[in-house]
């Protein structure tokens, strides 16, 4: 009787305590968005920037993103992957059109099959314009980085 009772305090303070060990972890990307960094390269002069936090519990990534110098407007910007650096890939999160002006700010919930491929580094952005349609600048998303 006296184990019975153990067992079941045992018990009880271990489910009591398993939501706290479920932490949601907070992943960091940061990224230099170059023309050099395109599939194929250019020779444009635009740069940019991109910084972003994935949450691994509420499966939100919200991201910021700046740039200068393109070629022209730009005429679409997306999330992309599965891909390395030097492949290309699908679009994964599009950015609306009325969102593409500097800076690009939002927040997209990912599946399970999106947040595998970003936290293993298979997730790129790139802004495109009507001079580079296949994109003018990129930048790889990096865990961490």
């Amino acid at each position: 009787m006296k184990l019975v009772r153990v067992f079941g305090a045992v018990a009880l303070s271990l489910s009591l305590c398993a939501p706290a060990l479920v932490v949601a972890k907070t992943v960091q990307f940061s990224t230099d968005l170059l023309p050099s960094s395109e599939v194929p390269p250019n020779a444009t002069t635009g740069k940019g920037h991109l910084d972003a936090t994935y949450d691994t519990s509420s499966k939100s990534l919200d991201y910021k993103i700046s740039y200068e110098g393109l070629s022209g407007p730009a005429s679409a910007a997306h999330f992309h992957g599965p891909a390395q650096p030097g492949q290309n890939a699908g679009v994964m999160v599009p950015i609306a059109k009325d969102a593409l002006a500097s800076p690009i700010q939002g927040k997209a919930t990912l599946d399970g099959k999106q947040e595998a491929d970003l936290l293993a580094g298979k997730w790129y952005f790139n802004v495109h314009t009507a001079a580079n349609p296949g994109g003018e600048i990129r930048g790889q998303l990096t865990p961490g980085m």
